[in-house]
């Protein structure tokens, strides 16, 4: 192996002399960079949370609950990524889950990156730096980490583990000058910015290897004596490693179906398999999908280890070989298998019964080939088309034309769970995950028949799909077939009994067929598997509500808060607990939060207007019941409400008004067309409330107090027969009617008195 010192590299780009111009080229050509990745992901601002950014962030107790940040770097929720998570708690913190600022933070991260992989490079004294870190930073592989929120936490890794090498190569440069310029903090934030890039995403765990790959570049050889210094990485690694490999075991142990468990033998076949795919995808990005089809191992057969073991061979020739460019091959494809090392198959991941490769494991991995495919570039137009710069910079920025204008195109399909999954299925239609989660994004905007046909073919093609069950009976709830959706979730438990959503929605679907204390029971085991879903809580509120057991449901409402302060539908709940308990002024405080949450949460505004009624404040009142018919025109009880409580205040005609609004919508409402009544007998409109009260008795001839009503009407024009009619038969349906049974005895005895005097 050739002995090059650290400055006389073949490599190595022309040192540049400190410029008199105001204007350093480097920052031109930095913002550039910074400019042509923000230009490519533009249409990440029109896009929304997909997939994992649900439990991830915008469902996570930890962001959006009571969790916080302790639990974030000491419990379960965020053990593996804790600095990522920490990342988003400060954002939710900044600007609450609006996508817009997400989306954001992760352009802007992508492009940080860039430029300090460009400065990486530069120290590596790689010729061709900017174009490398430019293919790197718009290459269409890297949509995926960048358009997708979850995936922050590859592009904030990729920040602390750029920061590290960097360090890490300027102690390098200060040990070679006798240790200048500070060579103990170069190394000491070498260390700090490993453990960042291990706590943002596990994977980075490669980066002593990479340090060790670094050295040997920089310095011709392997020098023992820089052992010592990678050492307390290598120690560092091991703590993320076996976090990884231990949180992976429970969802591991979830699908004990057969047709996952992959022999060593297999593994070893597939790895071979995946570094070939995702040098292919560097080279030729088309088609790009979110789940790529899952191939078949057949370990049994020689030639299925023939792709490890040409990668064993190629590596091994480049190792061997003396001359500078098999040292530029060997150090690109060591870094990419090495940065590939946890996503190659070797330690079992519940993400392989899907697929083998996606996108994102390989963000950081495609530097290696990607630079070295910016050093060829060069050298090759320098060798074509030697000294006609201009040419050489209209090809390079032609080809990053290409590459932005493909990573443009691709970051479309980021837009919603919709269009990522309508895509990812056209790409690979037996994907029984895309199925389910294409007919999740369609259950959601209400299109349930199409929704239904995606989970039926995601059973189809794997019958044991616990979560395709569950949304599949989800579906089937949403159509009123109650029965059919209980036999999805039983066939959903029978896979996997813990499974909480589908308890959840079993207990949903038992509340409404009246199985009341089967639906407690069925909540009560689904919050004892996932306590941090304040929905359920919610649910097994309303149960106990229902049962009338108001300090029980008091407990659970409040439990959901505790998890979601935000949760306007707890709020709502315990505001009508609170008022059923005689506390309205608590009732009222919390009425008045959910709609500063959601000043168009209906429901919330019509409670408020009830309680403002029961406390005697009919002006509040009146506000908001006209806000909650303004939000839904259609609400025929907030128009009934509004109505009462208008006659109340004397604005007669008013009121008239909201009933007949309130009768257009629902014309066989008994009570409306009643007060409607009501209302037109103070007008002196008897024949118009006659009309109204006989309609009420029509369609509910059970109404006693209609029928008391009409009775008096009756009276008041003179019909004394037909009124004593309306009130005995207002006795007959309720005979402790006292007011009915006064006002008969008063009509027969002025009957029997006109009778006497003829």
């Amino acid at each position: 192996m050739e002995n090059r010192a650290l400055y006389r590299s073949d490599y190595e780009e022309p040192e540049t002399h400190a410029s008199p111009s105001r204007f350093d080229h480097h920052w031109f050509w930095g913002l550039i960079l910074i400019f042509g990745v923000v230009l490519t992901y533009t249409p990440v601002w029109k896009a929304g949370f997909v997939y994992d950014d649900s439990p991830l962030l915008t469902a996570n107790p930890c962001i959006v609950g009571p969790l916080g940040l302790r639990e974030i770097w000491t419990a379960s929720p965020a053990i593996i990524s804790p600095m990522i998570f920490t990342t988003f708690w400060v954002e939710h913190a900044l600007w609450g889950l609006e996508p817009l600022p997400y989306h954001l933070v992760t352009v802007l991260l992508h492009a940080t990156c860039a430029i300090l992989l460009w400065r990486v490079l530069r120290s590596l004294r790689v010729q061709g730096a900017w174009l490398g870190a430019a293919l790197w930073a718009l290459h269409p592989i890297q949509v995926e980490s960048v358009a997708w929120v979850s995936e922050t936490k590859n592009t904030e890794s990729a920040l602390f583990f750029l920061l590290s090498i960097l360090f890490f190569l300027r102690w390098l440069r200060a040990k070679h000058l006798d240790g200048r310029t500070g060579c103990g903090w170069s190394y000491a934030l070498t260390l700090l910015f490993a453990a960042l890039a291990m706590a943002s995403k596990s994977s980075t765990v490669i980066l002593p290897i990479v340090l060790c790959l670094c050295a040997w570049w920089m310095e011709g050889r392997w020098h023992w004596r820089n052992l010592p210094r990678v050492v307390p990485l290598f120690l560092m690694a091991i703590v993320p490693s076996a976090v990884s490999i231990w949180t992976q075991a429970p969802e591991l142990a979830t699908d004990t179906d057969s047709q996952w468990v992959r022999t060593w033998p297999e593994r070893l076949a597939t790895a071979g398999d995946v570094v070939w795919s995702y040098l292919g995808k560097l080279l030729w990005p088309h088609p790009l999908a979110t789940i790529y089809p899952r191939w078949q191992i057949d370990a049994g057969q020689w030639f299925s280890y023939l792709p490890l073991l040409v990668v064993i061979v190629i590596l091994s020739i480049f190792w061997i070989e003396r001359l500078l460019w098999s040292r530029a091959l060997f150090f690109a494809f060591a870094y990419f298998v090495a940065a590939l090392l946890p996503v190659l198959g070797l330690i079992e991941e519940y993400s392989f019964r899907f697929s083998f490769f996606f996108d994102h494991w390989q963000y950081l991995a495609s530097i290696g080939p990607l630079a070295l495919a910016g050093t060829a570039f060069v050298r090759f137009s320098n060798f074509v088309i030697p000294e006609k710069p201009r040419i050489q910079a209209s090809l390079c920025a032609g080809l990053l034309l290409i590459l932005g204008a493909a990573s443009w195109q691709r970051t479309l399909t980021y837009k919603s769970e919709e269009t990522l999954w309508a895509d990812a299925l056209a790409k690979n239609s037996d994907c029984w995950m895309c199925c389910n989660n294409l007919g999740k994004a369609l259950l959601q905007k209400g299109r349930v028949d199409e929704a239904i046909e995606q989970f039926q073919k995601a059973v189809r093609i794997n019958p044991r799909y616990a979560e395709a069950r569950s949304n599949f009976g989800a579906a089937l709830f949403q159509k009123g077939q109650v029965e059919d959706a209980i036999l999805q979730y039983t066939r959903a438990l029978q896979i996997n009994p813990n499974y909480a959503q589908a308890i959840y929605n079993l207990g949903l679907a038992l509340f409404q067929k009246g199985q009341v204390d089967d639906a407690i029971s069925q909540y009560t085991r689904a919050v004892r598997i996932n306590p941090y879903y304040p929905e359920t809580y919610n649910l097994l509120g309303n149960a106990f509500l229902q049962k009338g057991q108001l300090d029980e449901a008091l407990e659970q409402f409040q439990k959901a808060l505790e998890i979601n302060l935000n949760y306007v539908d707890a709020r709502n709940n315990l505001g009508v607990t609170l008022f059923k308990k005689g506390r309205v002024d608590d009732a009222i405080a919390q009425y008045k939060k959910a709609v500063e949450i959601n000043p168009d949460y209906v429901n919330a505004r019509y409670n408020l207007g009830n309680a403002f009624v029961q406390k005697g404040q009919l002006d509040d009142a009146i506000t908001e019941f006209q806000k909650a018919v303004k939000i839904n025109p259609n609400y025929v009880d907030a128009r009934y409400n509004l109505g009462n409580v208008l006659f109340r205040k004397g604005r007669s005609d008013e009121a008239i008004d909201q009933f007949q609004q309130a009768l257009q919508i629902d014309p066989n409402n008994v009570d409306v067309r009643s007060n409607l009544g009501v209302v037109l007998v103070q007008k002196g409109q008897l024949d118009d409330a006659i009309t109204q009260f006989q309609k009420a008795v029509e369609i509910n001839p059970s109404s006693f107090k209609t029928r008391y009503n009409l009775g008096n009407v009756l009276l008041d024009k003179g019909k004394w027969d037909e009124a004593i009619t309306q009130f005995e038969a207002a006795l007959r349906l309720n005979p402790d009617f006292s007011a009915a049974q006064e006002k008969l005895a008063k009509v027969q005895a002025l009957e029997r008195e006109r009778e006497g005097h003829n």
